[in-house]
């Protein structure tokens, strides 16, 4: 069975939210997502227990605190560092998947410049963890 997560969607460009947002409803998946701006909103949405996310979907290039920061900061917390934190960005760079993967993402997604792969990619994704047993 398909359970409905809360995502926390790490974003500072209005237009990609928008689409993260209309790709969901697009797909009749009822999901809650909370958004932040950049790391640093992140962490303050994190400070509150009762908004712990089941995954964490995140840019990379963002201002403040960008994606790798907000990581380090993350997978260093006892409690945060278990949530799934998936990369949503269109850096192919070789040197930034090592480094997120070193740091313990639970996936690397590159941005198609197409709607329907973006599409596939959105919903293969949350799929996936809609049907993973999360903590």
């Amino acid at each position: 069975m398909i359970k409905s997560l809360n995502i926390l969607l790490i974003e500072d460009d209005t237009i990609e939210v928008m689409k993260f947002k209309r790709v969901l409803k697009a797909l009749a998946l009822n999901h809650k997502i909370t958004e932040a701006n950049n790391g640093e909103d992140a962490l303050q949405i994190l400070k509150v227990k009762e908004n712990i996310p089941d995954i964490i979907v995140l840019d990379l290039n963002m201002p403040k605190l960008n994606g790798l920061e907000f990581l380090a900061i993350l997978k260093n917390d006892k409690i945060l560092k278990y949530i799934p934190s998936i990369i949503l960005t269109t850096s192919g760079n070789q040197k930034d998947i090592l480094e997120c993967y070193k740091i313990g993402i639970a996936g690397y997604i590159l941005k198609p410049l197409k709607y329907d792969d973006y599409l596939d990619r959105i919903k293969r994704l949350v799929d996936y963890w809609s049907c993973n047993e999360l903590i």
